[in-house]
């Protein structure tokens, strides 16, 4: 019996810390990458493209995908079904472009859980010849989910690290060889 109380105790404890934890999280990450930010932006503003560099589109390549819309354009949308619980399904929908800067895109997950996230990707200028490309993702979670948020910089930021290493090798070494 003191088992099930020190038990219940523990779970209130933390549902306690769950109400006073941000309910919103932010993640962010760049990389430099050695070409001009005409290309670089080029390159980002296609849904199509992030099948080649984006981590969450290669942990299925059976993943069912649907692009609505015209690609790299305001309202352009990629859908998707896996039967990979991690990837899901859902959609992502390009929501604001600013030429050679920045663009906005919002991703409506469906399963495994329903939620939704802001995304964005920002390329500035170093050089004519050198860009600094950030990747970042605001979302979150409703209680007692909001236990998942401190931990989201770590389960989601080394994904978008990773994304951006495969970018920058894609713009630098096989695009640039062509």
């Amino acid at each position: 019996m003191i088992m099930l109380y020190a038990l219940l105790f523990l779970i209130g404890i933390i549902l306690i810390i769950a109400v006073f934890i941000k309910k919103t999280y932010k993640i962010e990450r760049e990389i430099i990458i050695d070409q001009p930010v005409g290309r670089v932006f080029d390159y980002i503003l296609y849904l199509k493209h992030q099948l080649n560099f984006n981590k969450w589109w290669m942990i299925d390549k059976q993943v069912k995908m649907e692009f609505k819309g015209e690609d790299g354009k305001v309202g352009a949308i990629v859908c998707w079904n896996s039967t990979n619980k991690k990837l899901g399904k859902g959609e992502q929908e390009i929501k604001v472009v600013e030429l050679n800067n920045r663009i906005d895109f919002e991703i409506r997950f469906v399963s495994p859980f329903a939620n939704k996230a802001q995304i964005y990707m920002i390329t500035e200028p170093i050089t004519d010849e050198i860009t600094r490309f950030k990747w970042g993702f605001i979302g979150g979670n409703k209680f007692p989910l909001t236990l998942m948020n401190p931990l989201m910089d770590k389960l989601l930021g080394n994904d978008l690290a990773t994304s951006a290493a495969n970018l920058k090798k894609i713009l630098e070494f096989e695009i640039a060889a062509q």
